[in-house]
């Protein structure tokens, strides 16, 4: 949408009633035109020759993992009739691949034929879920950042008046101030790490970005996760149409300054708190791992799977291990595509090595929820207005999962009044001086719901770093504020129920629990529902030996007063030497394993109780060997029937005794 059409949308709006759009709304997605040169991610099947002849876990180096990319690639290609260009791996099975002359949908759905390939899908661009560079959002330095909100920090408040959607933070910190042990990622542009209210705060992260035509700091991906600003000239543009006419690196791109997008998003997690100075960060005590995923105007879906594996402390080729693997993932990010089957797939991957998946809707001005938000597994976030209504530029979807405080300013003009306060850079290109958003440098959208949902399920990790990601979830939903309904006032056209997303956009609308989630986040209700599950595994016997049933049992395991348990899951997670298996069900308080052999067996048992909570807990079991068999019996001698061995030895020895027994001379 240029400019021009979104001041046109404004005007529209506030002359039909200033609460009808009463949002400066964030920029959306636009779709993209047509490609004439594609770029595709490709899974190869598990036994594929291509795999075995160049497998990319022996090459070890960086280079000999590129030169590995490249020759699968050439070789898959010469089979197809293409030139197939090599780009990044996300694991062993999937990497990057490109070819000119064809568009994406086509080079995988030819791809895709192949034997050896299990899946190909369009390695998809990816926006942030804001871009500031609206005129409606200009930059307004106001003295010393004496622009800020009236009203502080609103959205971390108890809710008051009529500001009904805060997230009550504060009751949350008298349960947990969070621990620095427990770990976000924050997939963005990068950050600032020259701020002074994120000092003694990030962790050093990583830079995923690949490409080098979008990444803007002169290479691919490396150890610097700082951003080096995503501004976009006009001069930039035209160069780059040009150079490339027929596939242009930026086609429906537009002239922006730099976002820092990460930057504020990372201080709404993990600003210093309690040190007098700055702003608070929701998560107070929690620390961020920032990973660069995106560069001038966007960012690769492939990039962010590598980046979600390597947060999550799963294993990407060509890239050193993460030291700090994340207990939380915030993506304020996304398409306006439904979820692939790669992105379903890294996401229940992350879920399953325990890391919790949090993204932003989007800011269509309620179409469909995209990509990552509306993946199963990840907790999709709607944008509220401080009243509780949707703010109008969040987009809506029943794969949503809960909603939070998006910014809104009620006005078209002058200061913002409910903005989101958070950490920026106040360069227009490169980093200038740190500095906060205010009243007239606004930041809004569903990119900042989604870090307070975020930084939320870091401080239920800090008491309860045991729950599951879907218990995460069910708690936050368990827990969370019914969505109003009626009485909001102040505009002259009735508010109506917010309707399933179809291709008319809605502005502000009351939420129902199958279009925005399960209702207002409440975090201090959230993290005290985390606590109060205790698991406890026993084993009878208490020495198991093999070949012997060995029972376990949870019906020890406890929950906080006022609630039940609702269910049990075992599962075997290493069976080790031992061949264990389970003999009958695995969902009740009670299993049954059965051991052959001796060694070490790992359980798992997931505990959920009446509110949807999940705890897991493992524990490992040392399996004896079964004792030998006693040796047979010798066998008794009888009339006729055979002399056993032993005595007849014993006869023999006998024998020969007396006839070497001297005798007597008289």
């Amino acid at each position: 949408m240029t400019p021009i059409c979104r001041f046109l949308l404004a005007l529209l709006i506030g002359l039909a009633g200033p609460a009808a759009l009463a949002e400066r709304m964030p920029l959306r997605a636009v779709p993209l035109a047509g490609e004439t040169g594609g770029r595709v991610i490709v899974k190869f099947r598990q036994a594929a020759p291509l795999l075995r002849a160049h497998a990319l876990s022996a090459t070890g180096s960086a280079a000999g993992v590129a030169a590995a990319l490249e020759a699968r690639s050439a070789a898959l290609g010469a089979r197809h009739g293409l030139r197939l260009r090599a780009g990044a791996a996300l694991t062993e099975r999937v990497q990057v691949m490109q070819a000119d002359g064809i568009d994406a949908r086509t080079l995988a759905a030819r791809l895709v034929l192949d034997p050896e390939v299990e899946h190909a899908e369009p390695d998809r661009r990816v926006r942030r879920r804001l871009v500031p560079n609206d005129p409606r959002f200009a930059s307004v330095v106001v003295g010393s950042n004496n622009g800020g909100p009236v009203v502080g920090q609103w959205y971390l408040k108890a809710p008051a008046g009529e500001v009904t959607s805060s997230i009550d933070a504060v009751s949350a910190w008298d349960t947990s101030i969070g621990s620095a042990s427990v770990v976000v990622a924050v997939l963005d542009t990068g950050v600032r790490f020259d701020h002074p209210d994120l000092a003694g705060k990030l962790l050093p992260g990583y830079d995923m970005i690949a490409d080098t035509a979008i990444a803007n700091d002169g290479n691919g991906r490396d150890s610097d996760a700082s951003d080096p600003g995503d501004w976009l000239t006009q001069a930039e543009i035209d160069a780059d149409l040009a150079a490339n006419p027929n596939n242009p690196t930026f086609r429906d791109c537009e002239v922006s300054a730099s976002s820092w997008h990460g930057t504020q998003v990372g201080g709404i997690i993990g600003a210093a708190t309690g040190n007098g100075a700055g702003m608070a960060g929701a998560g107070w005590n929690v620390r961020v791992l920032p990973v660069r995923v995106l560069g001038k105007c966007f960012g690769y879906t492939s990039d962010i799977i590598a980046a979600m594996r390597w947060a999550a402390g799963l294993a990407v080729p060509g890239v050193p291990a993460n030291p700090n693997r994340a207990h939380v993932i915030n993506l304020s990010l996304g398409s306006a595509d439904a979820c692939s089957t790669l992105e379903r797939d890294t996401i229940a991957e992350v879920n399953g090595a325990g890391t919790v998946v949090v993204a932003a809707a989007g800011n269509s001005a309620g179409l469909a929820a995209g990509s990552p938000a509306s993946c199963p597994g990840a907790i999709g976030v709607a944008a509220l207005r401080h009243v509780g209504t949707k703010v109008g530029f969040s987009d809506v979807g029943p794969e949503l999962s809960i909603a939070a405080p998006g910014g809104n300013c009620v006005n078209l003009s002058g200061a913002c009044l409910y903005p989101i306060l958070t950490t920026i850079d106040s360069g227009t290109s490169g980093p200038v001086v740190s500095t906060y958003t205010d009243s007239f440098r606004i930041s809004v959208g569903t990119s900042f719901s989604s870090p307070l949902v975020a930084a939320t399920a870091a401080l239920m990790l800090s008491v309860e770093p045991a729950l599951t990601p879907a218990g995460v979830r069910a708690v936050m939903q368990s827990t969370a504020r019914p969505f109003p309904s009626s009485g909001v006032a102040g505009d002259p056209n009735p508010i109506v129920a917010c309707r399933a997303p179809n291709a008319t956009e809605q502005l502000q609308c009351y939420c129902t629990t199958t279009t925005c989630g399960a209702g207002m986040l409440d975090a201090g209700a959230a993290v005290r529902g985390a606590t109060g599950i205790r698991v406890v595994i026993e084993a009878n016997p208490a020495a198991p030996v093999a070949g012997q049933s060995l029972t376990l049992s949870g019906s020890n395991s406890t929950v906080a007063a006022g609630r039940s348990i609702a269910g049990w899951q075992w599962t075997l997670v290493d069976a080790g030497s031992t061949g264990s298996v389970f003999s009958g069900g695995t969902s009740a308080a009670t299993a049954t394993l059965q051991p052959s052999a001796a060694g070490t067996v790992t359980v798992r048992l997931v505990v959920t109780d009446s509110l949807g909570a999940a705890v897991a807990s493992q524990q490992s079991l040392s399996i004896a060997a079964a004792p030998a068999p006693p040796p047979p019996p010798a066998a008794a001698a009888s009339g006729g029937g055979a002399l056993s061995w032993p005595w007849l030895l014993a006869l023999l020895l006998a024998v020969t005794g007396l006839a070497r027994t001297p005798t007597r001379r008289g």
